[in-house]
């Protein structure tokens, strides 16, 4: 993990660290979890760890996708409403039944969906295709076996032939015995987990979901819900970068905006860290005299300190050739090496930072191969000509039309305007080398969503 004593951009003389070295910092420091063996609902959202394979044939057995009765062809050739076949029903075949009754010449059981096809049954006839045993027309159901337990006996007219393994999933025909199910690397979502349990795994082998603690700073911040006062404003940045956390995979814990005082933040910092793989602050970064996450943290990583945020590593502090988000914070506190990122306390900025820097590391510490938000390339569509500070890479709020092909502006660029963020579903990109973007230019595109 780096350290403020040795790590400098690698762009000479540049004060600046581009927003490629800076994530790559992150990611080269970073690394996913160990796995564990989870409980199957404790698993959702995880990666798996290693291949499964399928010890049992699903489904395990011949058994029928409609309720109605289970037949021998022979049967039921060539019979009609006009010339039905009148069968003899001999039983009841339900899910989950064990011993069931063999189906002779002239004979049928009455079947429910998912259950076993019983012995001498060739086909299953739905009961639509019947008179349901009442000796009338074709019905639309069966009755209640409790209303009418005299249903599974006496006979039954059939008006439709049915051709062989008609209405019949066979053994096998989702998955055999001893296939792949999942490979090592999905992510374990309701359909995975569900494949699972129809397999009859109750545990499964991942990389638990990474354990984020999201804080905001400032002295100014109050909670929704409460009465403002002269200079206070609502806290924002802390429920959105927890929920951004929850969306990127993790598990994310919001702390309540901290005072600005160092050591009320250090000693913050340091209660959280027990339930932290990641520690995520918002504000104090920058260069006032009231920046207390740069006071608080930059001093810390003694390495003679044996506990408390110190002994992990350092923080460093730095600038970044971007905008907004230009003050970043990145380093690991605590005895576990527990990373932490330090993004501005603008609610663009910390909102942008997060994207670029923190959804990545989340995402790395899960295990995923791909751990950046998908590009593409748009046509800009825009009233006139978006302009962009040269030696910085800017990323503006905008709507992407995936249809036409194009993106538009979201509100400005002033990094405090977060009705525009709620409005957006993509950043615009302008390099460091672009001052000014022309309607209709070729752009790149950040998909958020």
């Amino acid at each position: 993990m780096s350290s403020s004593s040795t790590t400098t951009p690698t762009t000479g003389q540049n004060p600046f660290w581009s927003v490629e070295e800076h994530l790559d910092d992150i990611l080269e420091a970073v690394r996913p979890l160990e796995p564990i063996e989870l409980q199957l609902l404790d698993a959702q959202g995880c990666v798996l760890v290693e291949d499964v394979t399928v010890p049992v044939s699903l489904p395990p057995f011949d058994n029928s996708s409609m309720d109605g009765y289970a037949v021998r062809v022979a049967d039921v050739v060539g019979v009609s409403e006009e010339f039905p076949a009148v069968l003899t029903v001999i039983g009841d075949v339900a899910a989950g039944a064990g011993e069931q009754p063999t189906v002779g010449p002239g004979q049928a059981a009455r079947i429910m969906t998912g259950a076993p096809l019983p012995p001498g049954a060739e086909a299953v006839v739905p009961v639509e295709w019947t008179d349901g045993g009442l000796g009338e027309g074709p019905v639309s159901g069966m009755r209640a076996h409790s209303a009418a337990p005299e249903g599974a006996s006496g006979e039954v007219r059939v008006h439709r032939p049915a051709e062989a393994r008609a209405h019949v999933r066979a053994r096998g025909s989702d998955v055999q015995a001893g296939d792949r199910a999942l490979a090592a690397g999905a992510v374990l979502g309701p359909p995975q987990i569900a494949l699972l349990a129809a397999i009859g795994r109750g545990t499964v082998k991942v990389r638990p979901r990474p354990r984020v603690v999201v804080m905001s700073t400032g002295s100014e911040l109050i909670q929704p819900g409460e009465q403002l006062s002269d200079g206070q404003i609502y806290d924002s940045n802390s429920f959105a970068l927890t929920a951004a956390a929850r969306d990127a995979g993790a598990i994310a814990y919001r702390v309540g905006a901290v005072a600005d005082d160092a050591e009320t933040l250090r000693s913050t910092i340091e209660d959280q860290l027990i339930r932290a793989d990641l520690v995520v602050t918002t504000g104090g970064v920058s260069v006032g005299a009231y920046d207390v996450v740069k006071e608080a943290l930059s001093t810390i990583g003694d390495p003679d300190e044996e506990d408390g945020i110190g002994a992990g590593g350092g923080v460093e502090f730095r600038k970044i050739a971007m905008q907004p988000g230009k003050p970043q914070g990145f380093g690991s506190i605590g005895p576990d090496h527990t990373p932490l990122l330090a993004l501005p306390g603008n609610p663009v900025s910390s909102y942008v930072s997060f994207e670029l820097f923190v959804r990545p590391a989340i995402r790395t510490l899960m295990g995923l191969p791909e751990v950046r938000r998908p590009t593409t390339r748009a046509e800009l569509l825009s009233d006139k000509a978006l302009g962009s500070p040269e030696g910085r890479r800017q990323f503006l709020r905008g709507r992407y039309d995936a249809e036409a092909g194009r993106v538009a502006p979201v509100g400005g660029s002033g990094s405090h305007l977060i009705a525009a963020l709620a409005h957006a579903d993509a950043l615009i990109v302008i390099p460091e080398d672009t001052t000014s973007v022309e309607p209709g230019a070729d752009v790149e595109v950040v998909l958020l969503g």
